[in-house]
């Protein structure tokens, strides 16, 4: 005689996802910030507490779409920094949920300079 075991529904919610995915963004080569969009104002540079600012998902039962909006780093490469990242939030949030994420779109929305080359450029035109 066989017992048969019910098993019930697992949710992850959007969230965990939207975590997920700035996670993984942020921890991409190349990649300066996530962008608050337009919407919310100039794009502002992000610290961890706020790493789903930038991300939007859909999550269904077994996949999850993902849409992210950035700032690159300038001088780097954008399609294979987008490249790269679409990569590491796919494998991070598959890793991690078990989901299979269908698209992971990418918009960039700014160019970030290094602080050191801003102050440079704002003395040489006090000057």
């Amino acid at each position: 005689m066989s017992e048969e075991i019910q098993t019930g529904i697992i949710r992850i919610s959007d969230d965990v996802v939207s975590t997920i995915a700035g996670l993984a963004a942020l921890e991409t080569s190349g990649i300066a910030a996530m962008s608050g969009g337009i919407s919310e104002g100039l794009a502002k540079r992000l610290s961890g507490k706020n790493v789903q600012r930038g991300v939007s998902v859909e999550v269904g039962q077994v996949e999850a779409a993902i849409d992210l909006r950035v700032i690159v780093n300038y001088g780097s490469k954008i399609q294979e920094v987008c490249s790269e990242l679409q990569q590491n939030v796919r494998d991070a949030v598959e890793n991690m949920t078990g989901l299979s994420v269908v698209e992971v779109n990418v918009k960039v929305e700014g160019v970030a300079f290094r602080e050191e080359e801003v102050h440079v450029e704002e003395a040489n035109r006090v000057k």
